[in-house]
């Protein structure tokens, strides 16, 4: 017998996306896979590097401090300081992580009890309404819409339910939408924070993935903002980073407190080796940020010129490496993904597998190289799929 919150749990659709590719590809078929936000660039070589010297020493080897190393909490605060103008107390403000979405999910396990409401966005990374629901809380869902630029509408909320509501999260540059915010958002979320006694939790993982520009905020640079707030950053986008599984948490002293005090129950933070090569990572200058973000807007470019081509009306978006796709009109966004992977063997995310309001659009990620994506959209064009779709997927 299995736990009743499991059976609350949707099959978590990456899993499902996997099935679906490894079924093609038994049959032969070359899956180009535009589903899934795992950078294909290389870590950076000094990052590797430090991590073979650190990892041959005894003394890395041995259980790390549950928070984290010393050395790289307060790189961190450094990073934090000299990037957001944001002041950190590296003992008591900074938390590692082993990589943001563990942070997540241990949030609402810190936060909620049962029935405590999480205000959850839609579209949004699904493991924010799976961790209240692990937390015996009730998501509830916050949209996002495309008329609001995918800006929360805090109005939309009931009073009854903000008055239950001890866990928000926001998320910016956002997946899956690319969507960008200003510090207006922030001011906006604290206040409504400090009027109904929840903690605001940024999803931050995208903040240096950003384009023509565009700089993106914190959440901490607004005034008081550690009273309530909490900012999740990772080391997977930023840095190429993502099977190493390390981020950190920033915030309020309490909110930090209470998260340390689940994961030490639970995990024992991260081998020594890698923390190390993070501090390596976060010391790097700033040419390896500008060149993985150039590598990123030239495929951005090239992605959105050949979505036009196709007479499919899509944005170039500040922030992050995805694109969020509107399928043709009457179109069902799963049936269309599956289409795409059986007629063109390109495997992209149904918009559905981040909450109903992500109906009618489909994802993708720019995390292949420039010919990869060339090669995708030209299966795409010989298909004919986006201007044939009505008479072969009906919602």
């Amino acid at each position: 017998m299995i736990a009743d919150r499991l059976k609350k749990l949707p099959r978590y659709f990456f899993v499902e996306l996997d099935f679906l590719r490894a079924e093609m590809e038994k049959k032969g078929v070359s899956v180009i896979n535009l589903s899934v936000g795992d950078p294909d660039i290389a870590t950076p070589f000094p990052v590797v590097e430090k991590l073979k010297e650190s990892a041959s020493l005894q003394p890395n080897q041995t259980y790390p401090p549950s928070t984290g190393l010393q050395a790289l909490r307060e790189k961190i605060a450094a990073w934090m300081a000299k990037r957001f103008n944001v002041t950190l107390d590296p003992d008591k403000e900074v938390l590692v992580l082993v990589g943001s979405k563990e942070g997540i999910v241990h949030l609402s396990l810190a936060l909620l009890n049962c029935g405590d409401v999480s205000l959850v966005p839609q579209p949004g990374y699904p493991a924010y309404k799976a961790s209240a629901v692990l937390a015996g809380g009730d998501p509830h869902p916050l949209p996002l819409k495309k008329e609001r630029g995918y800006l929360p509408d805090f109005g939309s909320v009931s009073e009854e339910v903000l008055r239950r509501t001890k866990l928000v999260f926001l998320n910016y540059p956002n997946n899956p939408t690319g969507a960008v915010c200003d510090k207006a958002l922030y001011e906006e979320a604290a206040g409504l924070a400090r009027k109904y006694g929840f903690v605001v939790a940024s999803d931050a993982a995208y903040s240096e993935i950003t384009f023509d520009g565009y700089k993106s905020p914190s959440l901490l640079q607004i005034p008081g903002a550690k009273d309530i707030g909490i900012e999740f950053h990772s080391f997977s986008k930023t840095f190429s980073m993502a099977g190493w599984r390390i981020a950190f948490a920033v915030g309020g002293k309490e909110t930090i407190q209470a998260l340390a005090s689940v994961k030490s129950n639970l995990d024992s933070s991260v081998f020594k080796p890698i923390q190390f090569a993070a501090i390596e990572a976060l010391s790097l200058g700033g040419g390896h940020l500008e060149k993985l973000k150039e590598t990123y807007r030239r495929r951005r470019d090239l992605a959105v010129e050949r979505l036009l081509g196709l007479g499919v009306n899509v944005a170039k978006p500040l922030g992050s490496f995805y694109l969020w796709v509107p399928v043709p009109q009457g179109c069902d966004s799963a049936a269309f993904t599956k289409e795409l992977l059986h007629q063109c063997g390109v495997l992209v995310a149904p918009g559905t597998g981040f909450g109903e309001e992500g109906e009618g659009y489909v994802r993708i990620s720019l995390t292949s190289s420039e010919e990869k994506l060339e090669e995708a959209f030209g299966r795409i064009s010989d298909s004919h799929l986006f201007s044939r779709c009505r008479d072969v997927i009906v919602r």
